[in-house]
């Protein structure tokens, strides 16, 4: 059990909608501590249905095996996921799970500071002043504090969003496109920084992006996707991985 975080093996989601269905199949996929994972693919192909599984926001139709192994007071606390009670996934999410969406999420009416304690002062998270500082200094938010939304750039807001999902220093960090409104160079300024960060927390990272290029150089794993049409109205998708080769 040791640094794997996920452990899943044969897990299917169906959604239907209008006489439509799509069905992502994860045949395998282990991610571990400290592991930066990136999801790649086209819309539509299943990367945010992934993503919501793992967030323990939506529930597989069909489990071979879903572990999650998070911290505890015991430890580690090492869970299946199929039928776990809401009460225990809201409690998962809340202490170990950091959300970076793609829109940033920010309360225009609060300041960059109000912001990021927000999440952890709803949830009663204790945070140490020392880790709120180094966090705001790595992402350059220092003196952008007392500052509203309104006021900084696409690039600082979402620094403020990735910010928010790691104050709480979570085990698992999830991020959807976070890099999808800002210009290239940006994104890879907030990539690196929200790989350098997780790393030092010992963190999971699980990227979703459209952008291969984004990521195939840091990954140390990547998910992909094949679609197939079964029928007219019945699409698959089925994930594959590519492992980075370590240097040694």
């Amino acid at each position: 059990m040791g640094n794997v975080v996920y452990t899943l093996r044969d897990v299917v989601k169906t959604r239907s909608k209008g006489g439509a269905s799509f069905t992502l199949r994860v045949p395998a996929l282990d991610v571990h501590k400290g592991e930066f994972c990136s999801v790649v693919g086209p819309s539509g192909c299943g990367k945010s249905t992934l993503l919501d599984m793992l967030a323990l926001v939506l529930e597989p139709s069909q489990v071979g095996q879903f572990r999650l192994n998070v911290p505890s007071l015991a430890g580690v606390q090492s869970c299946d996921v199929e039928g776990l009670p809401e009460n225990t996934a809201a409690r998962i999410r809340r202490h170990n799970i950091g959300y970076v969406l793609q829109s940033g999420g920010l309360l225009s009416f609060l300041t960059v500071r109000e912001n990021i304690m927000l999440t952890a002062q709803i949830s009663r998270l204790r945070v140490d002043t020392d880790d709120f500082e180094h966090l705001v200094e790595t992402l350059g938010l220092g003196d952008q504090l007392e500052k509203k939304p309104q006021y900084l750039s696409g690039g600082q807001r979402q620094r403020v969003a990735v910010a928010r999902a790691l104050i709480h220093r979570p085990k698992i960090i999830l991020a959807d496109e976070p890099t999808a409104a800002v210009d290239y160079p940006t994104a890879l300024d907030i990539r690196d920084e929200l790989q350098s960060l997780a790393r030092q927390m010992d963190a999971a990272v699980i990227m979703v992006t459209h952008d291969r290029s984004l990521v195939e150089e840091v990954a140390d794993l990547q998910v992909h996707f094949a679609l197939s049409r079964i029928k007219r109205n019945q699409i698959e998708a089925t994930t594959s991985l590519t492992q980075r080769e370590q240097a040694v």
